[in-house]
């Protein structure tokens, strides 16, 4: 008597996923998984994920600079590990050190890993805003951020020289990264729309990857009628993008929506 047909299981690829993080980061490591596994839903793929700490308390110049200097030490442990790719995840220290400095760190890190070993690719949060701003098509914007005004306006700068017009900001000036990491995102939608937003292409929700905003962002882009990012799910896009996945993910707005998932991936940002 011949045997039922059982089916075989089907088999996953399981991607690792390297992330460096301020110490004093608690939002990286729940919003960028919170994306990839709501892609369980729709797709086949699993991910797992890993972190290494830069030193970091306060969002200053001087905090930011020093812990971008530890950066290469977090990717050679990181590709200890033979991460599939690897994400900087402080979006400020990047631009804080000067215009187009996201294509510098990528490279560098980038080949930190490729001499450790175990060569990954590398996205900076500050350089997939940029490009994730460019793949909407996102010529003009406005933001909300929670850094000191000095700080933003490193950030709006940084942002005209890749060649986005930031209309109009909001600077909530939080110093304590602890205290950005436990402002209310249900608060976002109505910051947002108290912007000067009408001409915009799309609104930047949280540039800057400790603020949580990505429960608020299908709200917010209801609100707004318009296209909505925060800088973790620019981030988690061109991740996806680095891992040759379509970039696709229930629950984080236009950019994630499939509209995008084949875009090819940054070079060069």
């Amino acid at each position: 008597m011949s045997q039922p047909h059982q089916e075989r299981p089907v088999s996953h690829r399981t991607y690792r996923i390297g992330q460096i993080v301020p110490s004093s980061n608690v939002t990286m490591e729940t919003e960028v998984p919170a994306i990839l596994r709501a892609r369980h839903a729709i797709a086949p793929e699993r991910f797992t994920f890993h972190s290494s700490r830069m030193r970091m308390t306060h969002v200053t110049p001087e905090q930011l600079k020093a812990m971008d200097a530890d950066s290469d030490r977090c990717a050679v442990e990181l590709s200890d590990a033979h991460v599939d790719v690897l994400g900087y995840a402080c979006l400020v220290a990047i631009m804080s050190m000067g215009p187009g400095y996201h294509r510098t760190s990528e490279e560098r890190l980038h080949a930190c890993t490729a001499e450790n070993g175990a060569p990954a690719p590398v996205v900076t949060s500050a350089g997939a805003l940029v490009h994730g701003l460019h793949t909407l098509g996102a010529g003009k914007i406005a933001l909300i951020a929670p850094y000191m005004r000095p700080l933003t306006r490193t950030v709006v700068e940084y942002l005209t020289q890749e060649g986005i017009d930031v209309l109009d900001y909001a600077a909530l000036e939080i110093s304590d990264n602890l205290d950005v990491a436990a402002h209310d995102p249900a608060r976002l939608p109505g910051l947002a729309r108290a912007l000067d937003h009408a001409d915009a292409d799309a609104v930047v929700l949280s540039a800057c990857v400790q603020m949580p905003s990505l429960g608020a962002i299908e709200e917010a882009e209801q609100v707004l009628a318009k296209p909505v990012v925060s800088a973790a799910v620019c981030t988690a896009h061109q991740m996806l993008r680095a891992l040759g996945l379509p970039a696709t993910a229930p629950g984080a707005g236009h950019l994630l929506s499939g509209a995008y998932a084949e875009t090819p991936v940054a070079q060069g940002r």
